[in-house]
């Protein structure tokens, strides 16, 4: 699902609203007539793939059994005028992991694995470093979860040209350390959705994307889906981004993203969950274990604040219906979104190949969520008028103080000062500020050139607090519904001389070959009283990333904050006299 990463970085994007009028309502849909909602879908998402630079989509809604809508909309491939339809293959990303968790728990479910016990007791040379010495054990269960407290991502090797095997993965754990004690909090890990493929593999002693083929996607009968390294199948979707054609390298981490699929495919694993578990009226999943997936693992966590997970599955009640479960994916390039409503049987698949510069699949999967729900029961039509603008003010002399401060949060170094009746920072070169809201929340005002305050309708959807929870003071953010943890407030942490001394520019000296994300201008600086590691990855649009790091012992520091990516471990060596720095599989050396 959407995370704080992609509100931070949507909040800088969507200013501006549809052109255009849709098509006229009618005043009541004779119930199960989905005439009106494949008429309104297909105008909204036209508009906004124009409006938000998307090459191509694709769509499916699924009512109990039936498809009744699937439809693509621009090109699979601009250059050779192929349309998209409901059988373009796309590479779905992050789904994947629901695929591979549904394996996992297929094994749980035949009595092959306890998916409480310690992962080492199915993959014996799984081993990392722990600075947690009471922490309980990393489990299946709290891999699935996003609770194990590994590292996020191995970035080295992760996106090339020619990725070795995933399993490769393991040895390398064996120097790096934990980012938190397991069920501690939320913080999403591909690296552990592969660590499960790599357990599976031993387990059933089959190749992982052979073994997903013959034990659920075929039985689900989805015959144009494979697990693979890069994307293939027919016909498969080229990638975009700003109109331009891009090249989707291969993914390292296959169990955790590298399912290929079509709208099709993805409606009949939809199909399975709202039939308990059966495809076509054979078993995939017993009914109490797919519920299980389904229920809510997470209750007792506190740092979690509004983020409420199942196994493999993330549960949201945006659309005040009660639990809606859901997973997105994300490659390079390509984005999707599949979301079920186990409550009135019904699902949403979209799939894109190219990155919205807003929130366009979570719009349209929302819009179409809340008219099948109107359409299936015989409610009336929901209202399209647009959410009233929350109206702002200057923020107190009391509130700048509760917020002013510096934040480490997923993207960076965030530090807000006082201006005026205002709170202001910077972020990936652009100017916010914070004002005040009659909610009680901080409001979100953009600068346009950082000058020209703005308030968007879309953009004041997004609302900021600050609280303490669990001895932590958290930024915490509420948009569309949800509320997750955005930062955590920070002190300097004293510099010892010995890594004061390794402050300057740094050089990758380990990159595999054909990396596609590739981090520059990486460096060791001080700032603002604390130490920072700096980088960016032009090719992406990432630049001047910062994020502040605070020694744990001579020779290591941890990324400060709370979430993915943060507490993960710096480590600083030396070698044959020289300075080098360790980080996510990367070696840099001191230039």
């Amino acid at each position: 699902m959407k995370t704080y990463l992609t509100f931070l970085s949507a909040i800088l994007l969507l200013l501006s609203g549809c052109a255009g009028s849709p098509p006229l309502k009618p005043d009541a849909a004779q119930r199960g007539d989905y005439s009106y909602l494949k008429a309104h879908l297909s105008w909204l998402i036209e508009q906004e793939m124009t409006e938000q630079d998307v090459e191509g989509l694709s769509i499916a809604v699924v009512d109990d059994q039936q498809i009744v809508w699937s439809q693509g909309f621009g090109y699979a491939d601009h250059a050779r005028q192929i349309a998209a339809t409901p059988e373009t293959v796309y590479r779905t990303g992050s789904i994947s992991k629901l695929f591979t968790d549904t394996l996992v728990m297929q094994l749980a479910e035949q009595g092959k694995l306890d998916i409480d016990r310690p992962l080492q007791t199915y993959l014996p040379n799984f081993a990392i470093k722990s600075r947690f010495p009471d922490a309980g054990p990393i489990t299946p269960r709290n891999i699935m979860t996003h609770h194990s407290g590994l590292p996020g991502d191995r970035g080295n090797g992760m996106w090339t040209k020619n990725p070795g095997p995933f399993s490769q993965l393991v040895d390398p754990l064996k120097d790096e350390y934990v980012a938190y004690p397991p069920n501690r909090i939320w913080a999403y890990s591909n690296l552990g959705i592969t660590l499960l493929g790599t357990m599976l593999e031993q387990l059933t002693g089959q190749d992982f994307s052979s073994y997903a083929d013959r034990q659920l996607l075929k039985p689900l009968g989805m015959t144009n889906a494979a697990f693979s390294l890069g994307i293939e199948g027919k016909p498969a979707s080229k990638a975009y981004k700003n109109d331009q054609e891009k090249t989707e390298v291969a993914l390292c981490d296959m169990p955790a993203g590298g399912l290929n699929a079509n709208v099709m495919d993805l409606s009949r694993f939809i199909a399975m969950v709202l039939a308990d578990g059966k495809a076509k009226g054979r078993p995939i999943l017993k009914p109490e274990i797919l519920h299980e997936m389904l229920r809510q693992q997470n209750k007792d966590v506190v740092l979690d604040v509004g983020t409420k997970t199942g196994l493999g599955w993330f549960l949201t009640n945006k659309l005040g219906i009660g639990d809606v479960a859901a997973h997105g994916g994300a490659t390079l390039f390509h984005r999707s979104l599949l979301t079920v409503v186990p409550e009135h049987k019904l699902g949403v698949v979209v799939l894109a190949n190219s990155p919205p510069t807003g929130d366009l699949i979570d719009k349209v999967t929302v819009k179409a969520l809340k008219l099948a729900i109107a359409i299936k029961t015989g409610q009336p039509l929901p209202e399209d008028a647009e959410k009233p603008v929350i109206e702002t003010r200057g923020l107190t002399s009391q509130e700048q103080q509760l917020a002013a401060g510096q934040y480490a949060t997923a993207l960076g170094y965030i530090k807000l000062t006082a201006d005026g009746d205002t709170l202001s920072t910077e972020l990936n070169g652009s100017s916010l500020d914070l004002v005040g809201r009659d909610d009680g929340k901080f409001g979100i005002r953009y600068k346009l050139l950082g000058l020209i305050p703005l308030q968007p309708k879309k953009l004041s959807e997004a609302g900021v607090s600050v609280r303490q929870v669990d001895g932590h003071d958290l930024a915490l953010a509420h948009w569309q519904g949800q509320t997750f943890v955005l930062g955590e407030k920070i002190q300097p942490v004293a510099i010892p001389p010995s890594m004061r001394n390794r402050l300057g520019e740094y050089e990758i000296v380990n990159l595999a070959e054909g990396e596609a994300m590739v981090p520059e201008k990486c460096a060791l600086r001080e700032r603002d009283g604390f130490l920072m590691l700096e980088y960016s990855i032009p090719r992406f649009d990432m630049n001047n990333l910062t994020f502040p790091i605070a020694p744990v012992s001579e020779n290591a520091a941890v990324i400060l904050g709370l979430g993915r990516g943060m507490q993960e471990t710096v480590r600083l060596e030396t070698i044959d006299g020289q300075n080098f720095v360790a980080y996510s599989g990367y070696l840099l050396r001191k230039k």
